[in-house]
């Protein structure tokens, strides 16, 4: 299941690539979790969407500093349960290696059950702060920008807002039915950018800023290019 959104319906034309933006907002989901056990017990049942949240949802937030780790489940577990061991192998599950938000699930779980069978008391052993459940809502929004060819594309690209890197290269991968992002399935309508497409393939999403994922994605765009 797909985190929730608010997008209108219209009829798209294939030939042209609309640029949107997006907002993910935070809802509780009024569940959370103060001992492992628990942590386990709510992941085991809680919303796809709330799962998202909190793998993805930490790249939309203004930050000043570098995160510690990618999803809020590592970060929890090293601050508020203090457990280094378990944060470093919640901090290791990337959401790109699965092929949905259950397969995701299933890796927590199996992190955490296996972390639970080594020591009796870990089950019970309190946080000093409860992990509280998201979910996440998108809201889309159109920038009424228009693209019909790929150089166009990436003329725009570098302009991007890092919400438009978030909604058009991560959050499509949960749209599209081959599970890629927006920009290879676009461009899959040209045989001559089969490259561009291998290229931007190869980049893992998660584990930089959006910012400096744009910066990649730009460099692509801009290497294929020039070499064309």
């Amino acid at each position: 299941m797909n985190p929730e959104r608010h997008e209108g319906t219209q009829a798209v034309d294939e030939s042209v690539f609309e640029i949107k933006d997006c907002a993910l907002i935070a809802i509780a989901t009024g569940e959370s979790a103060a001992t492992l056990k628990e942590l386990l017990n709510v992941i085991s049942h809680i919303t796809s969407a709330s799962i998202y949240h909190h793998f993805w949802g930490g790249l939309l937030l203004p930050r000043f500093e570098e995160r510690e780790f990618n999803n809020d489940f590592a970060s929890w577990a090293k601050r508020k349960l203090d457990d280094d061991k378990l944060a470093e192998q919640l901090a290791l599950i990337s959401p790109t290696d699965y092929p949905d938000l259950d397969a995701l699930r299933q890796a927590l779980i199996d992190v955490i059950m296996e972390r639970m069978n080594e020591y009796d008391c870990l089950p019970w052993l309190p946080a000093s702060t409860e992990l509280e459940f998201l979910r996440s809502q998108i809201v889309v929004f159109d920038t009424h920008v228009r693209v019909t060819r790929p150089r166009e594309l990436a003329d725009v690209i570098p302009d991007l807002s890092p919400s438009t890197i978030f909604y058009h290269f991560i959050d499509s991968r949960r749209r599209t039915a081959d599970g890629i992002d927006d920009f290879r399935a676009w461009l899959a309508n040209w045989e001559e950018c089969s490259g561009l497409c291998n290229k931007l393939a190869d980049i893992d999403p998660y584990f930089d800023t959006l910012n400096k994922l744009r910066s990649q994605i730009t460099a692509v765009f801009t290497d294929f290019f020039k070499g064309g």
